[in-house]
Protein backbone atom coordinates (compact mmCIF):
# COMPACT_ATOMS: atom_id res chain seq x y z
CA UNK A 1 0.00 0.00 0.00
CA UNK A 2 2.81 2.31 1.10
CA UNK A 3 4.59 1.21 -2.11
CA UNK A 4 1.95 2.27 -4.52
CA UNK A 5 1.41 5.84 -3.18
CA UNK A 6 5.19 6.43 -2.55
CA UNK A 7 6.27 4.89 -5.78
CA UNK A 8 3.51 6.45 -8.10
CA UNK A 9 4.86 10.47 -6.95
CA UNK A 10 8.04 9.31 -9.03
CA UNK A 11 6.34 11.38 -11.93
CA UNK A 12 6.67 14.48 -9.65
CA UNK A 13 9.78 13.51 -7.49
CA UNK A 14 12.41 11.81 -8.75
CA UNK A 15 13.93 10.18 -5.88
CA UNK A 16 11.02 7.96 -5.41
CA UNK A 17 11.62 6.20 -8.05
CA UNK A 18 13.69 3.84 -6.01
CA UNK A 19 10.88 2.38 -4.72
CA UNK A 20 10.41 0.45 -8.06
CA UNK A 21 13.61 -1.72 -6.89
CA UNK A 22 12.57 -5.00 -5.17
CA UNK A 23 16.18 -5.14 -3.16
CA UNK A 24 15.40 -1.10 -1.73
CA UNK A 25 11.87 -2.33 -0.76
CA UNK A 26 13.19 -5.30 0.77
CA UNK A 27 15.38 -3.49 2.79
CA UNK A 28 12.96 -1.15 4.04
CA UNK A 29 10.50 -3.83 5.17
CA UNK A 30 13.49 -5.39 6.90
CA UNK A 31 13.87 -2.11 8.63
CA UNK A 32 10.27 -2.10 9.07
CA UNK A 33 9.47 -5.20 10.68
CA UNK A 34 12.44 -4.96 12.75
CA UNK A 35 11.73 -1.64 14.49
CA UNK A 36 8.04 -3.24 14.74
CA UNK A 37 8.96 -6.61 16.56
CA UNK A 38 11.93 -4.66 18.63
CA UNK A 39 8.73 -2.32 19.97
CA UNK A 40 6.12 -4.66 20.34
CA UNK A 41 7.99 -6.99 22.12
CA UNK A 42 7.91 -5.63 26.02
CA UNK A 43 4.60 -4.66 25.80
CA UNK A 44 3.38 -8.16 24.86
CA UNK A 45 5.73 -10.22 27.42
CA UNK A 46 4.07 -7.40 30.22
CA UNK A 47 0.38 -8.16 28.84
CA UNK A 48 1.31 -11.77 28.58
CA UNK A 49 3.14 -11.70 32.33
CA UNK A 50 -0.40 -9.51 33.99
CA UNK A 51 -2.88 -12.43 32.53
CA UNK A 52 -0.59 -15.00 33.83
CA UNK A 53 -0.37 -16.45 30.02
CA UNK A 54 3.11 -18.49 30.96
CA UNK A 55 4.96 -21.65 28.72
CA UNK A 56 3.02 -25.24 30.16
CA UNK A 57 6.18 -27.85 30.24
CA UNK A 58 5.61 -30.90 29.05
CA UNK A 59 5.71 -33.76 31.45
CA UNK A 60 7.80 -36.05 29.11
CA UNK A 61 10.25 -33.12 28.58
CA UNK A 62 13.79 -32.88 30.32
CA UNK A 63 13.55 -32.19 33.85
CA UNK A 64 15.92 -29.06 33.50
CA UNK A 65 12.54 -27.06 31.44
CA UNK A 66 10.74 -27.14 34.63
CA UNK A 67 12.61 -23.77 35.65
CA UNK A 68 10.80 -22.29 31.66
CA UNK A 69 7.49 -23.03 33.12
CA UNK A 70 5.30 -19.15 33.11
CA UNK A 71 7.45 -17.76 30.68
CA UNK A 72 5.41 -15.51 28.39
CA UNK A 73 4.33 -17.41 25.27
CA UNK A 74 2.68 -16.94 21.52
CA UNK A 75 5.10 -14.63 21.21
CA UNK A 76 4.89 -15.52 17.10
CA UNK A 77 2.30 -12.94 17.24
CA UNK A 78 4.37 -9.90 16.96
CA UNK A 79 6.49 -11.70 14.28
CA UNK A 80 3.37 -12.24 12.25
CA UNK A 81 2.22 -8.71 13.02
CA UNK A 82 5.53 -7.02 12.29
CA UNK A 83 5.85 -9.50 8.95
CA UNK A 84 3.16 -9.28 7.23
CA UNK A 85 2.62 -5.40 8.16
CA UNK A 86 5.69 -4.35 6.49
CA UNK A 87 5.14 -7.14 3.81
CA UNK A 88 1.74 -5.19 3.19
CA UNK A 89 3.45 -1.80 2.95
CA UNK A 90 5.79 -2.35 1.12
CA UNK A 91 5.59 -5.25 -1.43
CA UNK A 92 3.03 -5.08 -4.29
CA UNK A 93 0.03 -6.39 -2.50
CA UNK A 94 -1.02 -7.17 -6.38
CA UNK A 95 0.83 -9.37 -6.48
CA UNK A 96 -0.68 -12.90 -5.97
CA UNK A 97 2.51 -14.69 -4.92
CA UNK A 98 2.64 -12.06 -1.79
CA UNK A 99 -0.99 -12.51 -1.01
CA UNK A 100 -0.67 -16.18 -1.34
CA UNK A 101 2.41 -16.30 1.04
CA UNK A 102 0.51 -13.67 3.72
CA UNK A 103 -2.90 -16.36 3.57
CA UNK A 104 -0.77 -19.25 4.59
CA UNK A 105 1.51 -17.70 6.91
CA UNK A 106 -1.44 -16.16 8.93
CA UNK A 107 -3.90 -19.18 8.58
CA UNK A 108 -1.78 -21.59 9.62
CA UNK A 109 -0.46 -19.13 12.12
CA UNK A 110 -4.36 -18.88 13.37
CA UNK A 111 -4.31 -22.63 13.92
CA UNK A 112 -1.00 -22.62 16.28
CA UNK A 113 -2.86 -19.87 18.05
CA UNK A 114 -5.98 -21.30 18.73
CA UNK A 115 -3.39 -24.33 20.04
CA UNK A 116 -1.58 -22.30 21.93
CA UNK A 117 -5.21 -20.63 23.94
CA UNK A 118 -6.13 -23.65 24.98
CA UNK A 119 -3.00 -24.41 26.13
CA UNK A 120 -2.62 -21.56 28.45
CA UNK A 121 -6.66 -21.54 29.42
CA UNK A 122 -6.21 -24.91 30.48
CA UNK A 123 -3.27 -24.84 32.30
CA UNK A 124 -1.65 -28.14 30.54
CA UNK A 125 0.41 -28.65 27.54
CA UNK A 126 -2.07 -30.26 25.36
CA UNK A 127 -4.21 -27.72 23.00
CA UNK A 128 -5.71 -28.91 20.18
CA UNK A 129 -5.93 -32.40 19.32
CA UNK A 130 -3.20 -33.51 16.77
CA UNK A 131 -5.91 -34.66 13.93
CA UNK A 132 -7.67 -31.03 14.54
CA UNK A 133 -4.18 -29.36 13.94
CA UNK A 134 -3.16 -31.15 10.67
CA UNK A 135 -6.77 -30.84 9.57
CA UNK A 136 -6.56 -26.78 10.08
CA UNK A 137 -3.01 -27.28 8.24
CA UNK A 138 -4.18 -29.40 5.80
CA UNK A 139 -7.00 -26.70 5.05
CA UNK A 140 -5.16 -24.05 4.27
CA UNK A 141 -2.46 -25.76 2.39
CA UNK A 142 -5.11 -26.86 0.12
CA UNK A 143 -6.87 -24.08 -0.33
CA UNK A 144 -3.16 -22.15 -0.94
CA UNK A 145 -2.00 -25.16 -3.51
CA UNK A 146 -5.23 -24.77 -5.16
CA UNK A 147 -5.38 -21.33 -6.12
CA UNK A 148 -2.05 -21.52 -7.45
CA UNK A 149 -2.39 -24.69 -9.83
CA UNK A 150 -5.68 -24.10 -10.47
CA UNK A 151 -6.84 -20.05 -11.01
CA UNK A 152 -2.61 -19.10 -11.07
CA UNK A 153 -2.21 -21.84 -13.73
CA UNK A 154 0.89 -22.36 -11.92
CA UNK A 155 4.21 -24.21 -13.19
CA UNK A 156 3.71 -28.01 -12.13
CA UNK A 157 7.26 -29.01 -12.81
CA UNK A 158 9.69 -29.88 -10.31
CA UNK A 159 13.45 -28.30 -9.40
CA UNK A 160 16.09 -30.68 -8.98
CA UNK A 161 18.89 -29.43 -6.69
CA UNK A 162 22.53 -29.87 -8.90
CA UNK A 163 20.55 -30.83 -11.97
CA UNK A 164 19.12 -28.84 -14.93
CA UNK A 165 17.47 -31.09 -17.43
CA UNK A 166 15.35 -33.16 -15.26
CA UNK A 167 11.87 -31.55 -14.33
CA UNK A 168 9.13 -33.84 -14.04
CA UNK A 169 5.48 -32.39 -14.44
CA UNK A 170 3.08 -33.33 -11.69
CA UNK A 171 0.29 -31.70 -13.67
CA UNK A 172 -2.71 -31.64 -11.05
CA UNK A 173 -0.65 -34.17 -8.14
CA UNK A 174 1.36 -30.86 -7.63
CA UNK A 175 -1.43 -29.79 -5.21
CA UNK A 176 -1.09 -32.91 -2.56
CA UNK A 177 2.65 -32.10 -3.42
CA UNK A 178 2.40 -28.48 -2.63
CA UNK A 179 0.27 -29.33 0.45
CA UNK A 180 3.03 -31.65 1.98
CA UNK A 181 5.55 -29.19 1.60
CA UNK A 182 3.85 -26.40 3.53
CA UNK A 183 2.70 -28.62 5.98
CA UNK A 184 5.96 -30.23 6.42
CA UNK A 185 7.64 -27.41 6.59
CA UNK A 186 5.26 -26.18 9.11
CA UNK A 187 5.52 -29.20 12.27
CA UNK A 188 9.10 -29.74 11.47
CA UNK A 189 9.82 -26.22 12.42
CA UNK A 190 7.23 -26.63 15.10
CA UNK A 191 9.71 -29.28 16.62
CA UNK A 192 12.83 -27.62 16.00
CA UNK A 193 11.26 -25.06 18.39
CA UNK A 194 12.25 -26.50 21.67
CA UNK A 195 15.40 -24.59 22.91
CA UNK A 196 15.81 -20.46 23.47
CA UNK A 197 16.54 -19.44 20.31
CA UNK A 198 16.77 -22.55 18.55
CA UNK A 199 14.18 -22.52 15.46
CA UNK A 200 14.03 -18.73 14.64
CA UNK A 201 18.11 -18.85 13.85
CA UNK A 202 17.15 -21.84 11.03
CA UNK A 203 14.52 -19.60 10.04
CA UNK A 204 16.50 -16.40 9.55
CA UNK A 205 18.87 -17.94 7.91
CA UNK A 206 16.63 -19.60 5.27
CA UNK A 207 14.02 -16.89 4.82
CA UNK A 208 17.04 -15.05 3.86
CA UNK A 209 18.58 -18.09 1.62
CA UNK A 210 15.47 -18.20 0.05
CA UNK A 211 15.09 -14.11 -0.60
CA UNK A 212 17.84 -14.46 -2.56
CA UNK A 213 16.41 -16.89 -4.68
CA UNK A 214 13.01 -15.64 -5.07
CA UNK A 215 15.10 -12.73 -6.24
CA UNK A 216 16.47 -14.37 -8.98
CA UNK A 217 13.86 -16.75 -10.07
CA UNK A 218 12.14 -13.56 -10.68
CA UNK A 219 14.66 -11.45 -12.47
CA UNK A 220 14.49 -13.11 -16.44
CA UNK A 221 18.04 -12.72 -17.08
CA UNK A 222 19.60 -13.46 -13.85
CA UNK A 223 17.25 -16.63 -14.12
CA UNK A 224 18.58 -17.13 -17.93
CA UNK A 225 22.05 -17.00 -16.41
CA UNK A 226 21.67 -19.55 -13.90
CA UNK A 227 19.60 -22.06 -15.85
CA UNK A 228 17.31 -22.06 -13.03
CA UNK A 229 13.10 -22.25 -13.89
CA UNK A 230 11.91 -18.03 -14.29
CA UNK A 231 8.81 -17.53 -12.37
CA UNK A 232 7.50 -14.15 -13.64
CA UNK A 233 6.37 -11.69 -10.66
CA UNK A 234 7.54 -14.10 -7.74
CA UNK A 235 10.72 -11.90 -7.00
CA UNK A 236 8.38 -9.45 -4.67
CA UNK A 237 9.03 -12.20 -2.37
CA UNK A 238 12.16 -11.20 -1.02
CA UNK A 239 10.45 -7.89 0.16
CA UNK A 240 8.40 -11.14 2.48
CA UNK A 241 11.70 -13.13 3.32
CA UNK A 242 13.41 -10.09 4.10
CA UNK A 243 10.59 -9.22 6.55
CA UNK A 244 10.48 -12.46 7.90
CA UNK A 245 13.88 -12.60 7.97
CA UNK A 246 13.70 -8.93 10.33
CA UNK A 247 10.54 -9.60 12.01
CA UNK A 248 12.39 -13.25 13.61
CA UNK A 249 15.71 -11.26 14.52
CA UNK A 250 13.92 -8.44 16.48
CA UNK A 251 12.17 -11.75 17.98
CA UNK A 252 15.70 -13.15 19.01
CA UNK A 253 16.01 -10.08 21.09
CA UNK A 254 13.66 -11.39 23.75
CA UNK A 255 14.10 -14.88 22.59
CA UNK A 256 17.96 -15.65 23.58
CA UNK A 257 19.08 -17.62 26.17
CA UNK A 258 17.78 -16.90 29.13
CA UNK A 259 14.81 -16.28 27.05
CA UNK A 260 12.18 -13.84 28.23
CA UNK A 261 9.60 -15.14 25.34
CA UNK A 262 8.60 -17.84 23.51
CA UNK A 263 7.20 -17.81 20.13
CA UNK A 264 4.77 -20.70 20.96
CA UNK A 265 2.91 -22.48 17.73
CA UNK A 266 1.40 -19.56 16.64
CA UNK A 267 4.90 -18.43 15.30
CA UNK A 268 7.00 -21.90 14.64
CA UNK A 269 4.08 -23.49 12.35
CA UNK A 270 3.43 -20.20 10.89
CA UNK A 271 7.03 -19.68 10.25
CA UNK A 272 7.31 -23.02 8.90
CA UNK A 273 4.54 -22.42 6.50
CA UNK A 274 6.44 -18.90 5.07
CA UNK A 275 8.90 -21.37 4.14
CA UNK A 276 7.27 -23.96 2.71
CA UNK A 277 4.44 -21.89 0.33
CA UNK A 278 8.11 -19.31 -0.44
CA UNK A 279 10.42 -22.54 -1.75
CA UNK A 280 7.12 -23.96 -3.42
CA UNK A 281 6.49 -20.39 -5.57
CA UNK A 282 10.17 -20.05 -6.27
CA UNK A 283 10.21 -23.36 -7.73
CA UNK A 284 12.85 -24.92 -5.27
CA UNK A 285 10.60 -26.88 -2.92
CA UNK A 286 13.47 -29.73 -3.04
CA UNK A 287 15.89 -27.28 -2.16
CA UNK A 288 14.14 -26.72 1.00
CA UNK A 289 15.05 -30.13 1.84
CA UNK A 290 19.23 -28.68 2.11
CA UNK A 291 18.48 -25.06 2.87
CA UNK A 292 16.00 -26.17 5.86
CA UNK A 293 18.70 -29.10 7.23
CA UNK A 294 18.58 -28.63 10.84
CA UNK A 295 14.46 -28.42 10.41
CA UNK A 296 14.89 -32.15 8.57
CA UNK A 297 17.09 -33.59 10.81
CA UNK A 298 14.77 -32.57 14.04
CA UNK A 299 11.83 -34.38 11.98
CA UNK A 300 13.84 -37.13 10.90
CA UNK A 301 14.91 -37.40 14.82
CA UNK A 302 11.09 -37.64 15.63
CA UNK A 303 10.03 -40.51 12.61
CA UNK A 304 13.27 -42.62 13.42
CA UNK A 305 12.43 -42.48 17.33
CA UNK A 306 8.98 -43.59 16.77
CA UNK A 307 9.45 -46.23 14.10
CA UNK A 308 12.43 -47.55 16.09
CA UNK A 309 10.30 -47.43 19.41
CA UNK A 310 6.94 -49.49 18.08
CA UNK A 311 8.98 -52.20 16.07
CA UNK A 312 11.79 -52.86 17.88
CA UNK A 313 11.02 -51.38 21.73
CA UNK A 314 14.09 -49.89 21.44
CA UNK A 315 15.17 -45.47 21.52
CA UNK A 316 17.66 -44.62 18.81
CA UNK A 317 18.05 -40.98 20.96
CA UNK A 318 18.00 -40.58 24.70
CA UNK A 319 15.24 -38.50 23.55
CA UNK A 320 13.24 -36.88 20.54
CA UNK A 321 13.87 -34.44 18.79
CA UNK A 322 17.51 -34.74 18.37
CA UNK A 323 17.62 -31.73 20.50
CA UNK A 324 16.45 -33.28 23.40
CA UNK A 325 18.89 -35.72 22.91
CA UNK A 326 22.09 -33.56 23.17
CA UNK A 327 20.35 -31.95 26.60
CA UNK A 328 20.62 -35.52 27.99
CA UNK A 329 24.23 -35.68 26.66
CA UNK A 330 25.02 -33.36 29.02
CA UNK A 331 25.61 -29.96 26.30
CA UNK A 332 25.00 -26.63 27.55
CA UNK A 333 21.98 -25.27 25.57
CA UNK A 334 23.60 -22.27 23.85
CA UNK A 335 26.39 -24.52 22.75
CA UNK A 336 23.26 -27.00 21.06
CA UNK A 337 21.43 -23.59 19.98
CA UNK A 338 24.96 -22.14 18.41
CA UNK A 339 26.06 -25.39 17.02
CA UNK A 340 22.18 -25.80 15.08
CA UNK A 341 22.76 -22.25 14.06
CA UNK A 342 26.39 -23.37 12.58
CA UNK A 343 24.94 -26.61 10.54
CA UNK A 344 21.89 -24.20 9.52
CA UNK A 345 24.44 -21.78 8.07
CA UNK A 346 26.53 -24.41 6.52
CA UNK A 347 23.17 -25.86 4.58
CA UNK A 348 22.20 -22.29 3.34
CA UNK A 349 25.62 -21.96 1.80
CA UNK A 350 24.97 -25.73 -0.04
CA UNK A 351 21.94 -24.79 -0.91
CA UNK A 352 22.55 -21.65 -2.47
CA UNK A 353 25.51 -23.12 -4.72
CA UNK A 354 22.94 -25.33 -6.45
CA UNK A 355 22.07 -22.27 -8.20
CA UNK A 356 25.18 -22.17 -9.83
CA UNK A 357 26.29 -25.71 -9.86
CA UNK A 358 23.82 -27.73 -12.46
Amino acid sequence: MLYHFLFGLHTTYSGFNVFRYITFRAAMAALMALVISFLLGPWLIRSLTAKQMGQQIREDGPASHSTKAGTPTMGGVVIILALSLSTLLLADIKSPHILLALFATVGIGAVGLVDDYLKLSRKNSKGLPPRAKLLGQFAIAFVTATILCVYLKFNTELGIPFVKNIRPDLGLWYIPFAMFVIVGASNAVNLTDGLDGLAIGPVMITAGTYAVIAYVTGHLKLAEYLQIPYVAGVGELSVFCAAVVAAGLGFLWYNAYPAQMFMGDVGSLSLGAALGIVAVMTKNEILLIIVGGVFVMEALSVIFQVASYKLRRKRVFLMAPIHHHYELKGWPEPQIIVRFWIISFICAVVGLSTLKLR
